[in-house]
C-alpha cells in the first residue's frame, strides 16, 4: 500500500496543501512547531478517523476556519483507493472511501494499516494502564474486525451496567443478561489479547537487540496481566455486584487489564533513561509494524516523528539501517536538521524524497 498524494485544507497550521510521495523514503526536515509532525497526524487521521495525539476534531480545524479537509489517494497492490474527510465545527464529520460514505466509522478501521512513532509515545510507558491497552487493542483490531466488534460490544455493555451501578439499580434479571455479554465478549478480548502478547515478546526483543548493536544489551520483556487469567468472568462479575454498587463502577474486566513494560525485570518507567525509554519505544513500534504485516492483508506506512532525540550515535546508526531495509514499504521521517536523513537518503538505493516544512508550508527540495 502506497499513499501516492495527500491533500489537506486547514488542517492544523496547514492552509493548503497538494503533495506527491515516494513510494519509498520520504524525508521532511525544519524547526520545531513548523507543521511536521500536523503532516504525519494528517496521514493518521486518514487510517484511524482521529488524531494521534487525541486532539478533539474541532481543534483540528485551523482558528478562523469552519472545516478541515484531508484527502488521500492510494496505490493499494492491484488497485487505487481514495479516502476522503472532511470535519465541520460542532457537526459530524464525514468519512468516504472512494466517494461512497461509511454507515459506521469502525468499517474503515484495518484498511490502511499504519505504525506510527512519535514522542507522544512516552505515554506508553508514563500513562496509565488505558494507554497501553489502547496500543495493545490498535494493534489486534487493524487485522481483526471480530476482535473490534467484541471491544466495541463489550464497552456498550460496560457503560450500561455502570450506568445502572451509579444510579443504584437493581434490575437483577437486567445485571444477568449485561453481565453475559460482558463474559462472553470479555473471554475473546483476553484471549486475543493473550495470544498477540506472546506472539509480539520474540520479534519486540530481537528489534530492541538489533538497535542496542554491540553498545550492550538490556533485558527487556512484555507481561499481560489480567483477572481473567484465573476465572471467568461472568462469576467474578455476579460475586462482585453489591461492591460494584457501592463503588459506583465494574471493577472487575478486561477494562482493567495491565500490559506491564519491564527493562531488566523492573518497570521501565521507574528505572528506564531517556534513551532506554526511546530505545524501547522504537523497538515495541517496529514489532507492531512486523506483527502487522504478517496478519494483515497488506504492507503497513510506517511514520518516523523526530525519533532520532535523546539517542546515541549507535542506537540511531542502527536505526538508519532498519529503515532502509527493503522489509519495510513506504516510510515518512521527521526531523529537525538534515544530519540523519541526508545519512538515510545516501544508504538508500530505493526511491525517495526530501522536503523543507517552515510555516505550515511544505517545499519538495526537487524545487528548491
Amino acid at each position: 500500500m502506497i499513499l501516492k498524494k495527500l491533500s489537506i485544507l486547514h488542517y492544523k497550521n496547514i492552509q493548503q496543501l497538494e503533495i506527491l510521495f515516494s513510494p519509498k523514503i520520504n524525508c521532511f526536515f525544519g524547526n520545531n512547531g513548523m507543521g511536521k509532525t500536523n503532516l504525519l497526524d494528517a496521514i493518521y487521521y486518514l487510517s484511524f478517523c482521529k488524531s494521534y495525539m487525541n486532539t478533539p476534531d474541532n481543534q483540528l480545524i485551523y482558528h478562523t476556519e469552519d472545516m478541515c479537509v484531508i484527502q488521500g489517494n492510494y496505490d493499494y497492490d492491484d488497485h487505487e483507493e481514495e479516502v476522503f474527510c472532511v470535519i465541520r465545527r460542532k457537526q459530524r464529520k464525514q468519512f468516504r472511501r472512494n466517494k461512497k460514505e461509511y454507515e459506521k466509522l469502525s468499517e474503515h478501521i484495518g484498511l490502511l494499516p499504519l505504525v506510527m512513532v512519535s514522542p507522544e509515545d512516552s505515554r506508553l510507558i508514563q500513562g496509565g494502564s488505558e494507554e497501553r491497552r489502547r496500543f495493545v487493542d490498535l494493534i489486534i483490531s487493524q487485522q481483526d474486525k471480530a476482535y473490534l466488534h467484541a471491544l466495541i460490544q463489550y464497552n456498550k455493555a460496560l457503560l450500561q451496567r455502570n450506568s445502572m451501578l451509579r444510579n443504584q439499580l437493581v434490575d437483577e434479571a437486567l445485571y444477568e443478561a449485561l453481565e453475559v455479554q460482558l463474559s462472553r465478549y470479555g473471554g475473546l478480548i483476553y484471549e486475543k489479547r493473550q495470544e498477540m502478547v506472546n506472539s509480539f515478546i520474540p520479534v519486540f526483543n530481537a528489534y530492541y537487540r538489533t538497535i542496542c548493536g554491540s553498545d550492550g544489551y538490556e533485558s527487556v520483556d512484555l507481561c499481560y496481566v489480567s483477572q481473567l487469567a484465573n476465572e471467568e468472568l461472568r462469576e467474578m462479575l455476579v460475586r462482585n455486584r453489591e461492591r460494584d454498587r457501592i463503588l459506583g463502577y465494574t471493577s472487575i474486566g478486561v477494562h482493567k487489564d495491565e500490559l506491564e513494560m519491564k527493562l531488566n525485570n523492573s518497570l521501565i518507567r521507574r528505572t528506564g533513561s531517556q534513551g532506554q525509554n526511546k530505545t524501547y519505544l522504537t523497538a515495541l513500534k517496529l514489532a507492531q509494524f512486523a506483527f502487522l504485516d504478517q496478519k494483515g492483508q497488506t504492507l503497513p506506512i510506517l511514520l518516523l516523528d523526530d525519533i532520532f532525540d535523546k539517542l546515541d550515535a549507535v542506537r540511531v546508526e542502527q536505526i538508519i539501517q532498519l529503515v532502509g531495509n527493503s522489509n519495510f514499504g513506504q516510510i515518512f521521517i521527521t526531523d529537525t536538521n538534515r544530519k540523519y536523513l541526508d545519512e538515510i537518503l545516501a544508504n538508500m538505493e530505493q526511491d525517495y524524497a526530501l522536503f523543507k516544512v517552515d510555516q505550515g508550508s511544505i517545499q519538495s527540495m526537487e524545487n528548491i
